[in-house]
């Protein structure tokens, strides 16, 4: 049923900015045929951070869950003495845009990481000051429900690679609806490296790639008007050359949803 899929809004009560419901509305494209999608509509994923080096080089995403915390992979190591959060970007070859920058002041991965299976590859990140939430940057609801329901629309988000064999980047954020994968259709193509606490998407003809890694897979109800979007994934890992016909395989938020919790909470 509909109403049984939960989600966890970490947003601060008072807030005009629920999560999940962007004032600036995505514009999709449901027949996307290249790796990593096309332009976003500019605002239209307010949640989607960019990780980058001190000299503005990209080279991670993730997502705003509140004003004080940011969710992203594990693997992407990052670093608060090298590393800053950019929100509300859209064109990053732009200086003309309205963006906030947070430098971290904490970052705390998930105990069961383990940077050899891929498993468990979550961590959280704590700005060193709250963000002012805008029509740009607002944050997202978390899946804390594994059942998702079959009627639904779910899309990633990055400014990674959009080739899998050239090393070319976009300037604007890329946007791709994708397909989820049940785990056993994931299975036969990963075989045991699947486990509990990911989830499958693609394999239709599009795929994240390098550098949309610790990003967003978002999805949302069809049967429920103005339904949030809930982030179901974090990007993780998939194959070397982002083969669009393979599955690539997202960290399973509903799993880390309680610790998630916890750990904002106690920080």
């Amino acid at each position: 049923m509909a109403m049984l899929w939960a989600f966890l809004c970490l947003a601060f009560l008072g807030s005009s900015y629920g999560c999940g419901n962007p004032a600036i509305k995505p514009a999709l494209n449901f027949n996307q045929k290249i790796v990593n999608g096309e332009n976003a509509l500019s605002g239209s994923w307010p949640w989607q951070v960019s990780l980058q080096e001190k000299n503005g080089f990209h080279f991670c995403g993730g997502s705003l869950i509140n004003k004080n915390w940011v969710i992203t992979a594990a693997h992407c190591n990052v670093s608060p003495s090298r590393h800053l959060v950019v929100l509300g970007e859209y064109d990053q070859s732009s200086n003309a845009e309205p963006i906030q920058v947070r430098t971290i002041s904490k970052i705390i991965t998930h105990p069961g990481w383990n940077p050899n299976t891929m498993n468990n590859d979550i961590t959280v990140l704590k700005l060193s000051s709250p963000v002012q939430f805008t029509s740009r940057i607002s944050p997202v609801c978390l899946a804390t429900d594994n059942n998702i329901p079959q009627d639904i629309t779910c899309v990633t988000t990055g400014w990674g690679r959009t080739s899998g064999i050239v090393n070319t980047t976009p300037a604007r954020l890329q946007q791709v609806v994708l397909p989820l994968v049940t785990v056993n259709q994931c299975k036969q193509y990963w075989g045991s490296r699947i486990t509990n606490a990911m989830i499958c998407a693609g394999g239709s003809g599009a795929s994240s790639c390098q550098g949309d890694s610790g990003g967003p897979l978002v999805c949302r109800q069809n049967s429920l008007q103005e339904a949030p979007w809930v982030q179901v994934g974090i990007v993780s890992w998939g194959t070397s050359n982002c083969d669009v016909r393979a599955p690539a395989m997202y960290t399973r938020i509903s799993t880390f949803s309680s610790w998630v919790y916890q750990t904002v909470a106690n920080n």
